[in-house]
């Protein structure tokens, strides 16, 4: 059976009063125009139709919803904050699928210092979770530019990285313990709190990054950190990808794991956010590349600063870096990192913008960016390609913007032909297509590239076995 379960059809009117009943009309929306904002994303590419928007407010809910949807074969699109960037949380323009939004299941239920753990519900705002942390002087490490809105549910279910992935690792490494529920209304409970438990196949790691096909994520526990004592950061200069990595080892070397952040962001970047923002370069002068580096960890606050000065004036005098500004206070930390995480907001502003998601082993990350812009250069010579992101952890999203004053649909229109070009440079590089951002209906047609025969068979096999009747998130992950 394929993934996108062609034999689905829209639910009758009976169905849809059934599952209506099990949340209540308070609860349930009919109208297209209420539904507007669970059917369309942020980057409008993927607009979709439903035949109804449930909200849930408990794991029962969720268990009762999927039993009516298998057994009626109604196609169910999981939704936790809206907030993807490859349309697997959105439904199909066919408006046969429901959407159940978690919104609702947005509880902290646990918190427990001394093991260094926290049990949330999956609706809960990851800016929650990081805040419920910190009122017992814990760190949340997951940090993304969608925070103030993106719920747990669906940072799991991408399996989401961001800006301190090089530290802590992606949300996989930060969850311990899962509830899901599965295709037929069957409630897994896997929450459990251990570091150590080898019992067998690891249920919670197929889940993670199944981006709701084979599951609805409706709890986790995940995994807290000792807040650090001290962080510093510095917004670098720098001539090219090259040196950066060098910064990068320099740094490393000198802190251990302290190095949190490491990002890298061209010229463009930093012109645009100026150009649409209120935030302004600190370093005053211009430079081809700039770098975010933050490390974390001392005894006490103010042990970091010398430390960090260290490592940039030893870069300095190794000619790796151009000039530096250290945050000296918690404003300018936060202007730092704004100027990173607003990149992409900005870039619509710019016309027309296609976006990408790759990643490659770290010491390739100089080689994907110049390879990558004299393709680009051949194919579009006027565009302004943006890449820039996780250089320490080898994710870099390398999106385009439009060439000034083009037109944007004839660019727009040039997404695969672009994307193509890019993630075929990664692939050559034994790289990836989807870093951190997931599959879902943006990607389906390249799996079958970038996984061998067995994989894809192994893979629709997990699908049979989990959704025999394919109404989990219908058409996201795998091709038709």
């Amino acid at each position: 059976m394929d993934a996108t379960s062609p034999k689905l059809a829209a639910p009758s009117a009976e169905t849809i009063d059934r599952l209506v009943a099990v949340v209540g009309e308070k609860y349930a929306v009919r109208d297209a125009q209420e539904m507007e904002n669970y059917v369309t994303e942020w980057r409008d590419r993927w607009p979709g139709r439903a035949s109804l928007v449930l909200r849930p407010g408990s794991t029962q809910e969720v268990s009762e919803i999927l039993k009516i949807a298998n057994e009626t074969q109604t196609g169910v699109v999981p939704q936790s904050g809206n907030t993807g960037a490859v349309g697997g949380q959105v439904p199909s323009p066919s408006g046969n699928e429901i959407v159940v939004s978690l919104e609702r299941m947005n509880k902290i239920l646990r918190v427990e210092a001394l093991d260094n753990t926290i049990a949330v519900e999956a609706g809960c705002i990851l800016q929650s979770v990081q805040e419920a942390a910190e009122e017992v002087d814990r760190l949340f490490p997951l940090r993304i530019g969608s925070q103030g809105s993106c719920q747990i549910g669906g940072n799991l279910g991408t399996n989401a990285g961001g800006i301190a992935t090089l530290a802590y690792g992606n949300a996989r490494d930060l969850a311990l313990g899962l509830e899901v529920v599965m295709a037929d209304g069957r409630i897994w409970n896997g929450m459990n709190r251990l570091r150590k438990n080898n019992t067998g196949y690891d249920l919670r790691d197929i889940f993670i990054g199944s981006e709701g096909t084979l599951g609805i994520i409706t709890g986790a526990v995940l995994k807290l950190y000792p807040n650090p004592r001290d962080r510093a950061v510095a917004l670098v200069g720098i001539s090219a990808p090259e040196p950066a990595l060098e910064l990068l080892a320099l740094a490393q070397g000198k802190t251990g794991n302290g190095v949190v952040g490491f990002e890298i962001f061209p010229h463009y970047g930093m012109e645009i956010v100026e150009r649409h923002t209120e935030l302004r370069n600190p370093l005053g002068s211009y430079f081809p590349w700039y770098v975010i580096v933050e490390i974390a960890g001392g005894a006490a606050p103010g042990d970091l600063m010398p430390v960090l000065t260290s490592i940039l004036e030893e870069a300095f005098e190794a000619d790796l870096i151009s000039d530096a500004a250290l945050a000296s206070s918690e404003a300018q930390y936060q202007m730092f990192w704004s100027m990173r995480e607003r990149m992409s907001e900005v870039q619509k502003f710019e016309g027309g913008s296609i976006k990408l998601d790759t990643s490659v082993p770290v010491s390739q990350v100089p080689e994907l960016i110049e390879r990558g812009l004299e393709a680009l250069k051949e194919a579009v010579p006027d565009a302004r390609p943006l890449p820039y992101g996780h250089i320490g952890d080898g994710n870099i999203h390398f999106n385009i913007s439009q060439p000034e004053g083009a037109d944007t649909d004839a660019f727009m229109a040039r997404w695969d032909e672009l994307t193509g070009i890019i993630n075929n440079i990664a692939i050559d590089m034994s790289g990836s297509i989807s870093a951190e951002h997931g599959i879902g209906q943006s990607k389906t047609y390249m799996m079958p590239k970038v996984k061998s025969p067995l994989e894809m068979e192994l893979l629709l096999g997990l699908k049979d076995l989990f959704d025999p009747n394919g109404i989990l998130n219908p058409g996201k992950v795998l091709p038709s």
